[in-house]
């Protein structure tokens, strides 16, 4: 096989920009988180429900977007070009959704105060932050990945561990100051992680889609030049 074959498997789409190994790798490791959550989630769910605790209810249900996140990822990966392309932009609509739901949530603590159930958080802001700080550490070896895909997944395990971690601290924070604005100011800047992160997913396929052309003249220019 010559060289000829090569600007065919590029024209194919993102999944062309990455190695086989990296390729493998990722697949391997997508599905493993996916799957992972959503037993993780079932089992709290399932906890809460038989303690009727209804805040535990609530953390166990918001892992959903997480499920959904890294499950698109894991099915769409390694398809054709515009297959990640759409699973990327489903992810970052999935994260501004996140974000939207965010601001609802300050919303209702505002509009009625709820009080602090201290078991339910201690659990689940502790369970939050191992979970998240897995994600990256697994997902840490394609940070500089630019597939879509990948960079849609890194970003959402970097919000992760940010958001995570300062609930953490601001449930803490809650327990020893009578005072909940703090809570309220980080839940803006949650609101605000997810959009942003939504709006560099939206970037990164329009950069890949703005230099598929480029790719293509560069195919056509070397079979030209090999004539």
């Amino acid at each position: 096989m010559d060289g000829r074959d090569k600007p065919d498997h590029d024209e194919e789409g993102v999944a062309g920009a990455v190695s086989t190994a990296i390729a493998r790798a990722y697949t391997r490791t997508i599905w493993g988180i996916a799957l992972g959550i959503l037993v993780f989630a079932a089992g709290v769910v399932a906890w809460a429900l038989a303690a009727g605790n209804a805040q535990l209810f609530k953390d166990g249900v918001d892992w959903v977007y997480d499920v959904a996140l890294y499950g698109i990822a894991a099915l769409v990966f390694g398809r054709d070009g515009r297959a990640e392309k759409l699973a990327a932009l489903t992810i970052g609509a999935v994260m501004a959704v996140a974000g939207f739901h965010t601001l609802y949530d300050l919303w209702d603590k505002i509009a009625r105060p709820r009080p602090i159930d201290l078991w339910a958080l201690e659990f689940s802001a502790a369970s939050a932050v191992i979970v998240a700080v897995v994600i990256v550490g697994l997902l840490w070896r394609f940070r500089r990945q630019d597939n879509p895909v990948i960079k849609a997944t890194w970003l959402s395990s970097r919000n992760d561990v940010i958001s995570t971690t300062g609930f953490a601290l601001m449930g803490l924070f809650a327990r020893l100051a009578p005072v909940r604005w703090p809570e309220y100011l980080f839940d803006l800047f949650v609101a605000g992680l997810c959009f942003q992160a939504t709006w560099a997913i939206w970037r990164s396929v329009r950069r890949l889609e703005a230099a598929k052309p480029d790719l293509q003249n560069k195919a056509a220019t070397g079979a030209i030049s090999r004539l």
